[in-house]
């Protein structure tokens, strides 16, 4: 009788992919008495310091849902300084995790409503990161998890695929980022209990936790509780 790596019984508690809906970094400035904007760049500095808590777990994929194809409706003002607050955080502050060795992804459409800076930036740190092997983190930047699909559809269709040969790895092959994997664990913060449209395709099997501390809050110990929570559940898979 063979005995089984105990290595392998702990990398099976930790979830390979984990997703997280940033939520709450206006009701965390509204609740500290500082402006909007405020909440917005404390949420962006928080980015690195969590995912290099997963990453130092074990965690492979941290898929973070930074701006959503919806929040094109927010206030010019909020809009205008999110994406200088993008800009920043593409170009410059994402250098430390390229020099720690991460690979960075970003998944949601590439289209015009994207500024030129935004774009060269997203180019620029995908390519400067290609070769990270100690993570990956997925921006997922002007998306929609409907969008996604509308997407990988429309890409099947232009591919002239025969309707019979199309099954659920073909969708796969064609979402954003097709190499990254199905999430194990979707996350979101400040309390709110949906998942707004955030990886539909990936988290069909998805373990779900809702925490009522906003982002801004969020910290390297909340990402050691989030895997404990993860490794004491029992994931059946439809089974």
């Amino acid at each position: 009788m063979s005995l089984q790596d105990p290595r392998s019984k702990i990398k099976d508690l930790i979830p390979k992919h984990i997703g997280i809906i940033l939520d709450g970094n206006r009701r965390w400035a509204e609740e500290n008495g500082l402006p909007t904007m405020e909440g917005h760049r404390k949420g962006a500095d928080n980015i690195e310091f969590v995912a290099e808590a997963l990453f130092d777990k074990g965690v492979e994929y941290v898929s973070l849902f930074v701006f959503s194809t919806e929040n094109w409706k927010r206030t010019t003002e909020e809009v205008g300084y999110l994406m200088k607050l993008f800009v920043k955080l593409f170009k410059k502050d994402s250098q430390r995790l390229i020099d720690r060795g991460y690979r960075i992804l970003f998944a949601g459409r590439r289209d015009g409503k994207i500024n030129k800076d935004i774009s060269e930036a997203i180019e620029d740190l995908e390519d400067s990161s290609k070769n990270g092997k100690n993570g990956t983190l997925v921006f997922c930047f002007n998306y929609g998890g409907t969008t996604e699909i509308v997407d990988a559809v429309k890409g099947i269709v232009e591919s002239g695929i025969n309707p019979e040969d199309i099954d659920e790895q073909t969708l796969s092959e064609n979402m954003y980022q097709p190499e990254v994997p199905p999430i194990d664990l979707l996350v979101r913060t400040s309390g709110e209990q949906r998942i707004s449209g955030f990886q539909l395709w990936r988290a069909a099997y998805a373990e779900l936790l809702f925490i009522d501390k906003h982002w801004p809050d969020f910290s390297p110990a909340d990402a050691t509780m989030i895997i404990d929570e993860f490794s004491a559940r029992n994931r059946r898979f439809g089974g």
